[in-house]
Parts: structure tokens; sequence; C-alpha cells
């Protein structure tokens, strides 16, 4: 890549988003995203306000990536993806599942503070009953005594997403159990992302283009990594999910439905939302328009700013 983009380059055409959803996901009902334009389109910058510069910077890195290089060449046309099932209710199931016309698997929320087991057994054999390819995400929250637990209680799954937090955690949890073990946080949240593989914990990897860095550094990464991968979104608004789509379409290798859906959790995006057709999305060039995006509120949009810069003053060269 070409000497990056200026601070003063990305501040020109950058807006700092409120996203409105229609049910709290990851403990939130607003997500906030900035978005900036550059020669190649639009990127994304929009690493949740609890994590560092340091991490944030990397979210940062793939956002003027998409701006300033565009995405790679595809090598397919379109790209399944899962329906995602927040921590609700199992008698709201039906109602979010139909956002998501064609999925042949979901991926359920799980281990949600405040809830039981019996809750989230509840949501999944109410997702049973319309999908029957069933993962779960636990977002690290599970013990490893909790986990078996709960992956015994919960029935065969496809696998389940980061039960534990930490790496030997995972190795524990795919010892002692039948369900194949998914490694997010202990990949993208890790100095060595390749630590999980070593560790013999995990049988799949969840990728995302923000956290990682950029398209290319998932394509980079999915290629040093021995088993299948699977590419998620980390609750991006359309320009976000649009550079995971293009990594999707760009693996060599894409045997497992992505976490590219999430579009449907918003009630108003920075652009047409992705909507899966037939459980598939397709890779496209992302149209903002401008006068119409739902802004932040002054202090808010300050505050991202300022973050800008200080994480702009992090990346190399």
């Amino acid at each position: 890549m070409a000497k990056g983009p200026s601070y003063s380059d990305l501040a020109e055409s950058a807006a700092v988003v409120a996203l409105p959803m229609r049910m709290r996901f990851r403990g939130i009902t607003v997500r906030e995203v900035m978005i900036f334009r550059g020669p190649a389109g639009w990127g994304e910058f929009g690493a949740f306000p609890e994590y560092d510069d340091v991490e944030a910077s990397a979210w940062l890195a793939a956002g003027i990536e998409a701006a300033y290089e565009g995405p790679p060449s595809p090598v397919r046309a379109a790209v399944p993806v899962n329906a995602t099932i927040p921590a609700i209710p199992a008698d709201q199931v039906a109602e979010v599942i139909a956002r998501f016309p064609g999925a042949h698997t979901a991926k359920v929320k799980v281990a949600q503070e405040g809830q039981t087991l019996a809750d989230d057994v509840a949501r999944v054999e109410a997702v049973r009953e319309h999908i029957a390819n069933v993962r779960v995400d636990a977002n690290g929250k599970w013990t490893v005594a909790q986990a078996i637990t709960a992956l015994r209680a919960i029935g065969e799954l496809e696998y389940a997403e980061q039960p534990c937090a930490t790496i030997d955690e995972l190795a524990q949890v795919r010892r002692a159990t039948a369900t194949p073990i998914a490694a997010d946080e202990s990949i993208r949240r890790v100095a060595d992302p390749l630590r999980v593989i070593a560790a013999g914990a995990a049988d799949i990897a969840v990728l995302k283009v923000a956290p990682l860095g950029g398209m290319r550094r998932v394509l980079e990464l999915a290629a040093e990594i021995p088993i299948p991968v699977v590419i998620s979104s980390a609750l991006d608004s359309a320009v976000g999910i649009s550079a995971g789509v293009a990594a999707a379409a760009a693996l060599p290798d894409l045997g497992l439905a992505c976490g590219l859906g999430t579009g449907g959790l918003f009630t108003t995006d920075v652009a047409a939302p992705f909507v899966p057709d037939g459980g598939l999305l397709m890779p496209r060039t992302v149209d903002v328009d401008v006068a119409a995006l739902p802004r932040a509120d002054a202090a808010r949009t300050r505050w991202w700013m300022e973050r800008l810069e200080r994480c702009h003053a992090l990346l190399p060269g």
C-alpha cells in the first residue's frame, strides 16, 4: 500500500453516525461508527468504545484499506450467510429469522448476563423449528464447567463459538465435548493469532475484517490457518459489511456460512443494507447518501474525531 492518507485527509470526509438497533445486541441499542471516503470508495472505523487505541488502530487500518485500495479480486459471485439470533426470548425468534430468507444456518447468542441456561436451550430449540443447522456464540462468557454443561444441554451443534475466554479453556472444552469449537476473540484479540491453532484449541477460525486490520490481512491469515474459516461482521454498518463480503468472496475456500447478515439488526443504516437472498449475499459497492446519514451528536462526533487522530498516529509508516 502506498503512503496512507493523513489525518486531515480522513477528517475531511469523516462522518460519525449513530445507528439505532431493532433490539439489544452485544449490550447496546445504538451502534456508533465513523465512515470516510477515499479514492476507492468508503471505509469504516467502528472499534467499540471500550477498545484501547492500539487495538482500535487495526479497525482504522481496515477502513483505510477499503477507502484507498478497494476490495481484492473475488473468486465467487455470492457468499452464504447465517441468520444471527440475539439473546432474545424464544417467542421472538421467528420474527428475527424472517429477516434472513433462505438461510440454512443460524448463529444463536447465548450466555447473556441475567439469563439462564434454560433461556439458551429454549432459544436454540425455537431456532431449530425453522433452521436445523445451528451454531452458538457465547463470547467467552462461560467457565469450562459451564461450557461443558451448556453444550451437553443444548445438544448437537455445527460449532460453539468462543465458549470460554482463554485459549487454554477452549482447549479444555474441546477435549471434553464432541462439539466443534470455533475461536473468535482468541484469534483477533491476542498478539499471536495462530497460537490457538498450536494449542489445539479450535476446529474453526472466525475472522473479522475490521479487528484484524483489513480484507487482505484476513486473506493472509486464512492462508496460514490449517482449519476452516468463517468471515463474520463486527456489528458493522453497510460500509463495513461490504468489506466483509468482499473478503469472503475472495477466499479460495469457503465451506461454511459466514456471519455477515447482521445489517437487518439496524433500523437505519448508512446505505442500502446487505439483505440475504436465498441465504446469500452478493459483493457490491456501497453508495452512501451523505445528506441522509443518521449523524451522532456533537459530543460523540468530537470523541470520535479525537480518537481518529490518536489512532492515526499509531499506524505504521
